[in-house]
């Protein structure tokens, strides 16, 4: 018997910037095509235990968690930070994060919500949005760079997780209408695969009282799985593409376990909020459209909770047959695909890197191995940190390197993924780097610009007749003008000279090709000049 759990790394996230930005009315973000490669083509689809395209090709999310829009910022975290929103997207997309779940609350689609927590000075192209605004842009991005987004009703409100999907102030009616509106709203762009229902739902009180989530008790008020069955079909009715991603809850039941009141039907089994499935393969989810339907349970290590299997005398070996109890068979069995939705751990603890190994090797190699989102991109999630460091733009490599093997990036995000630098510099480009013959244009856009900065995106066209592999723009500024942020290349500067290398999932300029190199930088806005690919100036 184990204890119900401590809160999951989803709330541990405290947001702590204020700087405010205005309201704007939410529009529809334009369709993204569909993505391709490494999250397949078209809408996806299950069959059996894998998750399908469009095509039949069998597709595996590997993905990381984002979040803010749940907590009282409304929208992302980090945003607040030197490092430019699609910069983190490009960082993200390179490392092989192919999937990006993006929890909110429903705070965050009121009208007249307001997204803090912003640095107008890096993201000057969030100022004014509403936080359903810079959702478009994110989405609209991500799918760009051949990246799936996942929806996740993270929290009611902005105060907390809930252990049942509604509360005194937000209906399972409003619920249910909100993701019908995010439904319409992304329709038609398959970029936007799906809907994980509501984060963690868990137990509370003790039996015969119990007033938590159950699996299937019976009880419409308290039963998530049927709950689970009306917010599906209620989505699936405005989008039937979407895939319906449902979380466990923590006690079949919906009581807590091992309390002292005398009553042994609470001695039961519990896992974490949100990761115990044991009871869908006898009490299944069933939606009105076939083949939508993917289990997303939760698992976390010693830094969320100190559960009791982790002082089994036989851990590390113990494990896969209790990871096989709780959601495993439901993949094993054949009966559906699985999505861990959330695992995470600061690797403080020497078990918790046995326990990061084990679990890895335990989802599988390949594309056929079990999908998930990592918890999380964020450093701010107390009780995990992120893949993130603190500055928003270097990795902890220590959590990359368990991870990096089963990644399978986004088309556009490369292959064989290098890790961010930790440092400020970057190599020059080889000396052996070959020049385009016949040439190269260089087109300058200014963005933005405000009192003591700008932002800029400098287009190089390789005119040639043949590939520069890997190319490299170089170009100069006015004395005074320094380089703030930079994304689509890794972008320094030595005195006057900013040097643009290209990153390595995107490394040769094909003949008749152009690469967009974004910036912000300080100083009075100032156009590059002198541009240069590859020393052949354009």
């Amino acid at each position: 018997m184990h204890r119900p759990t401590a809160l999951g790394g989803a709330l541990a996230a405290l947001a702590t910037a204020a700087a405010g930005v205005l309201v704007a009315a939410a529009v529809s973000t334009t369709p993204a095509a569909a993505a391709t490669g490494g999250t397949g083509t078209g809408y996806l689809h299950t069959s059996g235990n894998k998750i399908v395209d469009s095509t039949g090709a069998t597709v595996r999310l590997t993905g990381i968690n984002w979040f803010g829009m749940e907590t009282d910022n409304k929208t992302f975290h980090g945003l607040w930070s030197s490092n430019p929103w699609r910069g983190q997207l490009d960082t993200m997309a390179r490392l092989g994060y192919n999937t990006l779940r993006i929890p909110y609350s429903n705070d965050a689609l009121k009208p007249g919500a307001t997204a803090t927590g912003i640095n107008d000075f890096v993201n000057p192209d969030l100022v004014g949005l509403s936080p359903l605004q810079i959702l478009d842009k994110v989405i609209d991005y991500a799918g760009s760079k051949g990246m799936r987004v996942i929806l996740d009703r993270h929290r009611p409100t902005s105060a907390g997780q809930s252990p049942l999907w509604y509360t005194s102030t937000v209906s399972e009616a409003t619920w249910i209408a909100d993701w019908k509106m995010l439904a319409q709203r992304y329709a038609n762009n398959p970029t936007v695969i799906g809907a994980d229902l509501h984060n963690e739902p868990h137990a509370e009180g003790t039996n015969p009282a119990a007033t938590g989530a159950c699996w299937g008790c019976g009880d419409t008020a308290r039963d998530w799985r049927l709950a689970a069955e009306r917010a599906g079909n209620a989505i699936l009715g405005v989008q039937p593409n979407w895939l319906i991603f449902v979380e466990g809850v923590s006690c079949p039941s919906g009581g807590l376990s091992n309390v002292w009141d005398n009553d042994p039907s609470n001695d039961e089994d519990c896992g974490w909020w949100g990761g115990n499935l044991s009871r869908a393969g006898q009490f299944p989810v069933r939606l009105n459209v076939a083949n939508r339907l993917v289990y997303s349970p939760h698992e976390y290590a010693t830094s969320v909770y100190h559960q009791a299997w982790f002082d089994d005398p036989t851990y590390p070996a113990n494990m896969p047959a209790i990871w096989d109890k709780y959601w495993g068979y439901l993949y094993k069995q054949n009966l559906a695909p699985i999505m861990m939705g959330e695992f995470g751990t600061t690797l403080q603890d020497p078990k918790d890197k046995v326990w990061l190994q084990n679990l890895m090797a335990y989802t599988g190699s390949g594309v056929t191995g079990m999908s998930f989102t990592y918890w999380s991109w964020n450093p701010n999630s107390g009780d995990t940190g992120g893949i993130a460091n603190d500055d928003w733009t270097t990795i902890n490599q220590a959590k990359q390197d368990i991870l990096q093997p089963y990644l399978i990036p986004p088309t556009g995000g490369g292959g064989n993924p290098t890790p961010t630098p930790t440092g400020s510099g970057s190599p020059s480009p080889s000396p052996t780097t070959p020049a385009p013959t016949g040439g190269c244009t260089a087109t300058y856009k200014q963005v933005n610009a405000w009192q003591g900065g700008f932002q800029g995106e400098l287009t190089v066209k390789n005119t040639g007749t043949a590939a520069v592999n890997p190319w490299s723009a170089t170009w100069t500024w006015p004395s005074g003008v320094t380089l703030a942020s930079g994304w689509n290349a890794t972008v320094t500067q030595s005195g006057t000279t900013v040097t643009a290398a290209a990153p390595t999932w995107a490394a040769s300029l094909a003949p008749g090709a152009s690469v967009t190199i974004g910036f912000t930088a300080n100083g009075t806005a100032a156009a590059p000049a002198s541009v240069k690919l590859n020393g052949t100036a354009c």
